[in-house]
């Protein structure tokens, strides 16, 4: 079974910042790891490729020092990585990204199985994933908290949703995407570290996997981000004591005081 990882490089803090005059992340001088949801993506697929004696690829799109995302992938018990990189990406919304995924996917051949972490933390879209399948015109099942079974044609799957799951089943090849119940994720073996400083990293551009120009990046994002930024810290909370009767007048006090009250 041929089965394709998906994974994103993340920024790894909580101390986002933002670009004012291109409305994106700035990722320059922040330590990036692979996105959490992904690692469960990563480990669920190295399962199946144990049970079924497979094959599993890493795919990810982004810069070049995402190599480092894949060499990790690698290194947990990936087979091999390829990395879709050329400035003409930049800029893309999740429609580009998953136009110029699917052109990979195409290029890797024919695969049975493809495996995506629900969403990524820097965007929390979850909509990379569906896009893929849409464009590949296969099916795709989200939010996938285990898999009952699966084999060469077909695979059983439990989407999770509030208060229990649905049972779904359909052919293969599907994509699915995955949430963390699934799995705990493993950590690298030393053999599969050394493994990873050596293995080569596929580096495919643009006409590599030949997309047209105007669906990739900005130019093929009809997403348009007017502005973005980041909201103001919260203020610390007062703690009002004393008797009732003294807490509530300095209580509607405060309030007028700050506009809530007229």
């Amino acid at each position: 079974m041929k089965i394709v990882v998906c994974i994103k490089q993340v920024p790894d803090t909580t101390e986002v910042k933002i670009n004012p005059e291109t409305n994106t992340l700035v990722r320059e001088g922040v330590e990036s790891i692979i996105n959490p949801f992904d690692m469960y993506a990563l480990e669920e697929g190295i399962r199946i490729k144990e049970k079924t004696n497979g094959e599993v690829i890493a795919l990810s799109m982004g810069p070049p020092q995402a190599e480092s995302a894949l060499r990790d992938a690698i290194a947990l018990g990936c087979d091999s990585a390829v990395l879709l990189t050329d400035r003409s990406f930049a800029g893309a919304d999740t429609w580009a990204t998953s136009y110029t995924l699917a052109r990979g996917i195409r290029r890797i051949g024919e695969v049975d199985l493809l495996i995506c972490g629900k969403q990524a933390i820097d965007g929390d879209t979850a909509q990379v994933g569906p896009g893929i399948a849409q464009m590949l015109d296969i099916p795709c099942m989200t939010y996938v908290g285990e898999i009952d079974e699966i084999t060469p044609e077909s695979i059983k799957a439990r989407r999770m949703m509030e208060g229990g799951y649905h049972l779904l089943e359909g052919p293969l090849p599907a994509l699915i995407t995955v949430v963390k119940e699934i799995n705990e994720p493993r950590l690298p073996s030393l053999r599969g570290k050394m493994r990873a400083r050596k293995e080569e990293v596929l580096k495919w551009n643009a006409a590599d996997i030949a997309c047209e120009l105007d669906s990739i990046g900005q130019a093929g994002s009809p997403t348009v981000v007017e502005k973005i930024f980041a909201p103001p810290a919260r203020e610390k909370g007062m703690i009002l004591k004393g008797e009732p009767a003294d807490t509530a007048s300095r209580l509607i006090r405060e309030l007028k005081e700050k506009g809530v009250l007229l």
